[in-house]
């Protein structure tokens, strides 16, 4: 695999930009990136003048060099390894594209067969595993399932949890995180629904063997659709990484500190399970459930949006301020799979509806407000048949192989430090301690 060094730019020329501070001027070095982003380097801002930058929420701040995923938001456009997503979601699977995340490079037809072997051999859990969803409470949220047993899987393979990593231990724990994150979230959600698990089955694909373990029951086994499987792969090619988002940025950080990449990946879940975050798709629905049940149309609901009476979920997007490319091609996976449907869902009919009118409308274009990856995928995966509590796991399982290469990145970063964010202190000044009988009853504002 490819690792960032310093030493990647140093084949162009070297920019520098001056800061202009009370009382001097610090001349700074420009980074260009492969794609010309442009970065001011204030590694070492602290030390020669004490001055910090303050930025929160990070939305100017770049924490690292990373080789993985580009994005360009104005543009729009998405790319895996200098793949363009469309690519892959046409023509590769999420198996390989799990590869080319992890180690940089398309592989090799043997390489794709050795590592489904591999997938294939780590589907079971301990059965002392098993016995640990019994610890959960009926209605136990997926998530913290989720979080804990991955954090547990480190405990049955305590070889991967030394400090050294290279290519072969990473795809063999790759392949454990990869097929173990399957079977927990079927049997995470078979046991907060009150059925019986279904045991992986080795003779089926990644997509397939995970709708029957989710599907299936003792008296009816579960046969998808190939829309069905197509939908899902591409819902997860389209969900293996997107930069260094809340997740992302999480796992790295943890994964700074030396902690190994069981619990750096087990941290990015819980980093996920935000509404503001991987909750997005979930909010969708939601919505699309309020406006049936409400009995209003989507057109008025639309100039609810413009008057400012309701708010539109699965519209617009932080990063790009284009089409969000992921959206193009799940808005055609979605119409495929809606065309093989039976039964009419007016949900969806809904959604759609709402898209239509939001892609033509001014005040949808002129505000670059187009429906974004979570208003396909949440319809996708209500046509699945993926339960609404289930939706933020899907997205954690589309993550995976994302998070696992940047963890590996950062531990081959020579440059790797522990993360260790700075603040501008804003609380009381110095002050005398109080004796408990001389102090005021009422607690002050804010306290923690």
């Amino acid at each position: 695999m490819s690792t960032p060094t310093k030493d990647a730019r140093s084949e162009i020329p070297l920019k520098t930009g001056v800061l202009r501070l009370p009382g001097e001027e610090v001349e700074l070095s420009i980074v260009t990136g492969t794609e010309d982003e442009q970065a001011i380097d204030i590694s070492s801002l602290r030390d020669e003048t004490g001055f910090i930058t303050l930025d929160p929420g990070y939305s100017n701040t770049g924490a690292c060099e990373s080789k993985i995923t580009f994005i360009d938001g104005e543009k729009g456009i998405l790319r895996y390894r200098g793949y363009d997503i469309e690519d892959l979601a046409a023509k590769s699977t999420f198996v390989e594209t799990a590869l080319l995340l992890m180690y940089g490079e398309l592989p090799s037809g043997e390489r794709v067969a050795r590592f489904r072997e591999q997938l294939t051999d780590q589907q079971l859990l301990h059965e002392n595993m098993r016995n640990h969803f019994e610890g959960f409470p009926p209605h136990g949220h997926p998530m913290a399932m989720l979080s804990a047993m991955i954090n547990a899987c480190g405990c049955y393979h305590p070889e991967l949890l030394d400090p050294e990593m290279d290519d072969e231990r990473l795809f063999h724990a790759a392949a454990i995180l990869m097929s173990k994150v399957c079977t927990i979230a079927a049997f995470a959600y078979k046991m907060t629904s009150g059925q019986r698990v279904e045991y992986p089955d080795p003779s089926l694909s990644y997509c397939r063997n995970f709708l029957h373990m989710m599907f299936s029951r003792p008296h009816r086994r579960y046969e998808p659709t190939p829309q069905v499987v197509k939908a899902l792969s591409r819902f997860l090619i389209l969900h293996a990484d997107h930069e260094q988002n809340c997740s992302t940025s999480t796992v790295r950080m943890v994964g700074s500190s030396g902690a190994n990449v069981f619990a750096s990946v087990s941290a990015g879940v819980c980093a996920l399970w935000g509404p503001l975050h991987g909750g997005a798709n979930m909010a969708v629905i939601e919505m699309l459930e309020r406006i049936h049940q409400g009995g209003e149309s989507p057109r008025t609901i639309v100039e609810k949006v413009k008057q400012k009476k309701f708010r539109l979920m699965g519209f617009g997007h932080r990063v790009y301020k284009n089409f969000d490319p992921r959206a193009r091609i799940l808005e055609r996976t979605a119409r495929d799979l809606l065309a093989t449907k039976a039964e009419p869902d007016p949900l969806l009919d809904i959604a759609h509806e709402l898209a239509e009118i939001a892609l033509t409308d001014d005040y949808f274009l002129e505000r670059r407000l187009y429906p974004n990856v979570d208003f396909y995928s949440g319809i996708i995966l209500r046509a699945i048949g993926i339960p609404l509590n289930m939706f933020t796991v899907m997205f954690s399982i589309g993550r995976i192989p994302g998070w696992i290469a940047h963890w590996y990145e950062l531990y081959h970063d020579p440059q790797k430090r522990i993360c260790r964010p700075r603040q501008i202190y804003t609380g009381p000044a110095q002050r005398a301690y109080v004796a408990v009988d001389e102090r005021a009853d009422a607690a002050p504002k804010g306290a923690c």
